[in-house]
């Protein structure tokens, strides 16, 4: 570790503990939710739907862990996709998997957005599944995809509910490879009033928080890493960074 790095773990270690700065990051994580911060962003022209501290991280993962696959539940817009494929392209550029892919899953991929992620320059690295995450063809689908693929990294993004993470969490998370990770994104709602998503299913008590929560009660082999909540502070992902140990 250089110097600089040490510096850099400190920092964040002293972050964890500075109840102020991480009350003024929840309270702007509750102030910008309700007028969809979120929503503002686009990577390469397609809406991302993400907070830039959250697609910094990704990128810092997609470096490090150097991923030969990506999967993907959720794709809206699918400005999610081709930030994965763009770095993918990057870390083949610097020496990384050639061959790496990312694959998207969802149970509706509207046809314009189909058609923009297909036109993408990034296209060429990208795979789509149109049906339900859980559904067990689609499951068996992605299986197919990641046999003999070296390094997976998921990526959970799709129905909010503890039901549905938890039966991704099932079905996906054990395709990550050790040392990758399984990031389930929105744990962000546990920390939210509730009647934040008057018009979704989901709340206090019932999101991927309590997902990952009850996940990892049976999965020793994942674990939260602290220090990346600690160095985003501002995250729509707290405690959903998972890191395969073993």
């Amino acid at each position: 570790m250089t110097p600089f790095e040490l510096e850099v773990r400190q920092r964040l270690e002293a972050n964890g503990r500075d109840g102020e700065l991480q009350a003024t990051a929840a309270a702007f994580m509750k102030a910008s939710t309700a007028p969809k911060y979120s929503y503002n962003f686009a990577w390469l022209g397609r809406p991302i739907i993400q907070y830039p501290q959250d697609i910094v991280a990704m990128q810092e993962l997609i470096w490090t862990v150097q991923p030969d696959l990506i999967i993907e539940t959720g794709i809206a817009h699918g400005g999610s996709l081709i930030f994965s494929a763009s770095m993918l392209e990057l870390n083949a550029a610097c020496g990384g998997p050639v061959d790496a892919r990312v694959l998207g899953v969802d149970i509706d991929i509207r046809a314009h957005n189909r058609a923009a992620i297909e036109a993408h320059a990034m296209s060429r690295r990208i795979s789509m599944i149109q049906g339900s995450s859980l559904d067990a063809a689609v499951v068996a689908q992605v299986k197919a995809a990641a046999a003999g693929r070296r390094r997976i990294l998921v990526c959970l993004d799709s129905n909010h509910t503890h039901e549905h993470a938890l039966a991704e969490l099932e079905a996906y998370a054990p395709l990550t490879t050790p040392g990758s990770y399984c990031v389930v994104f929105d744990t962000i709602i546990e920390q939210l009033p509730e009647g934040m998503y008057p018009d979704r299913p989901w709340g206090p008590g019932n999101n991927p928080k309590t997902a990952v929560r009850e996940y990892l009660k049976s999965h020793p082999e994942f674990v939260v890493d602290d220090g990346i909540d600690h160095k985003l502070l501002i995250s729509v992902a707290p405690g959903g960074y998972l890191k395969r140990v073993r």
